[in-house]
């Protein structure tokens, strides 16, 4: 009996530590957009494709208005598009993928999921920089 339970605490204890490097991860994954005088923190949701965002960054784009609620910036190639869920507690604020065109949407103000979006993190704080309007070199990058 005793030697039992010690197997199941080293193996539930190794499982453990093997979990926490990507539970801090998914914590510490955050991406700066800076443009103009602007600066943007996103908290990113850990996933197949935020991941595969990640691994392009540092990037220099280009960023610029879309419609009247959120900011767009063009991806020099396309993401995985493994982390797709359904979701419906839009927020502005929100970063997503859009499958469509395939570049980031940076919402500053409602919208409504589609079945075409991928959400990808969040801001952190307000989102007033992305109000600043116009088209400008825009420096995407994990902090």
């Amino acid at each position: 009996m005793t030697t039992r339970l010690n197997r199941r605490a080293i193996l539930a204890g190794g499982a453990a530590a093997l979990m926490i490097p990507a539970v801090a991860r998914a914590q510490s994954m955050q991406m700066r957009v800076g443009f103009d005088d602007q600066q943007a923190v996103y908290q990113l949701f850990d996933n197949p494709t935020t991941r595969d965002l990640v691994s392009m960054l540092p990037a220099e784009l280009e960023i610029r208005d879309f419609s009247t609620n959120e900011k767009i910036v063009h991806l020099p190639r396309r993401l995985d598009e493994g982390g797709f869920e359904t979701f419906s507690d839009e927020t502005p604020g929100d970063l997503c993928y859009f499958l469509g065109w395939g570049n980031l949407a940076l919402f500053h103000d409602d919208y409504t999921f589609r079945d075409d979006l991928i959400r990808l993190g969040h801001i952190e704080g307000e989102v007033a920089p992305l109000l600043h309007k116009g088209t400008f070199p825009v420096r995407i990058e994990m902090i």
